[in-house]
Order: C-alpha cells, then sequence, then structure tokens
C-alpha cells in the first residue's frame, strides 16, 4: 500500500460509501453533510 501525502493547502475528493456524494474539501469532513454516512479519501485505494 502506497503512502498518500497530506498537504494542508491540497484539495482533496472525498466519497460516501452510502450515498456516493463526492466531497471536495482541504480536510477530512468527517461524515458526509448530505446522509451523515462514511467518507473514504478516493486517493487512497480500496482493498
Amino acid at each position: 500500500m502506497r503512502d498518500v501525502k497530506s498537504e494542508s493547502n491540497e484539495e482533496t475528493a472525498y466519497e460516501c460509501f452510502r450515498c456516493g456524494s463526492i466531497i471536495i474539501a482541504t480536510t477530512s469532513p468527517g461524515r458526509c453533510p448530505d446522509c451523515n454516512g462514511p467518507l473514504r479519501n478516493r486517493q487512497v485505494p480500496l482493498e
């Protein structure tokens, strides 16, 4: 598995596991603002 470089001023896409919404943010939003579902960083591959 590769490490993702974390730069605080760079925007990253997060995807909701529950509803599929894509959120673009500079920091992890924690939960989906639409359905409160869990998010994943799209730059990190699924195992």
